[in-house]
């Protein structure tokens, strides 16, 4: 299967790639920095290009069978808008050459619910913190990219994972189409997620899913120390 890639070059992009090589796809991993991008190969076409150039997009679309879109930036005070203006260009190109499987990820939080058996201090205090401050215009973007993925008219799954972390392998994660409880997600199991979802799941087609990791999770303090200005 041929898969593009956006975002290819953050933590979850490249552990897509590398997934879906060793499962025999081929790839073009789009990055704004391709001369940094570390995974090679015979399965692998590196692209240069950035989301908010409609041209080069499209170039990157053409030829493609699905599309993930691992696009992310770390929180800050500066408005962001990467999520929503690179899915309009995606989607747009996505029209143009006839792809119509797209799969990308937002975050856990746009359920609107709460975190199922948590306690008051986070539920209450810590997450309305992080979203309402530390990543208020992230979220806010990510909402806007949702709606437009929504109205895309394309065969659409968003991906609602909780706070990321790196880990060594694929677990037994979880998936759902509501919140689930626990507050991590590992990079491994997102990208298996993102590659499964675009190749083999139909079943999830225009619906919103959590990915939850289960098993050797960090704690909160490590999260928030290691992972808060990371990207996607």
């Amino acid at each position: 299967m041929r898969i593009v890639v956006f975002g290819a070059n953050g933590p979850t992009g490249r552990q897509v790639v590398e997934q879906a090589v060793e499962a025999g796809h081929m790839v073009t991993a789009v990055t704004r920095r391709p001369e940094s991008f570390p995974v090679r190969g015979a399965g692998v076409r590196v692209a240069g290009a950035d989301v908010h150039d409609p041209a080069a997009v499209e170039r990157a679309v053409a030829g493609q069978d699905a599309v993930i879109s691992a696009l992310g930036v770390p929180y800050g005070r500066e408005p962001v808008t990467v999520y929503s203006a690179g899915i309009t260009h995606i989607i747009r190109a996505m029209h143009v050459h006839g792809v119509r499987r797209l799969v990308c990820v937002t975050s856990t939080v746009l359920f609107g619910t709460p975190a199922p058996g948590e306690n008051f201090l986070f539920r209450k205090v810590l997450e309305p913190s992080i979203m309402r401050f530390m990543g208020r215009t992230v979220y806010e973007d990510m909402r806007r990219m949702e709606e437009v993925v929504r109205e895309s008219g394309l065969e659409w799954t968003v991906l609602r994972p909780g706070g990321l972390f790196d880990a060594d392998a694929v677990s037994a994660y979880e998936v759902g189409t509501a919140r689930l409880p626990g507050r991590y997600t590992a990079r491994p199991d997102l990208a298996r997620e993102l590659l499964r979802q675009a190749v083999e799941e139909r079943g999830h087609v225009g619906e919103f899913v959590d990915v939850r990791t289960t098993e050797n999770t960090p704690s909160l303090l490590d999260l928030m120390r290691k992972e808060a200005v990371s990207r996607k």
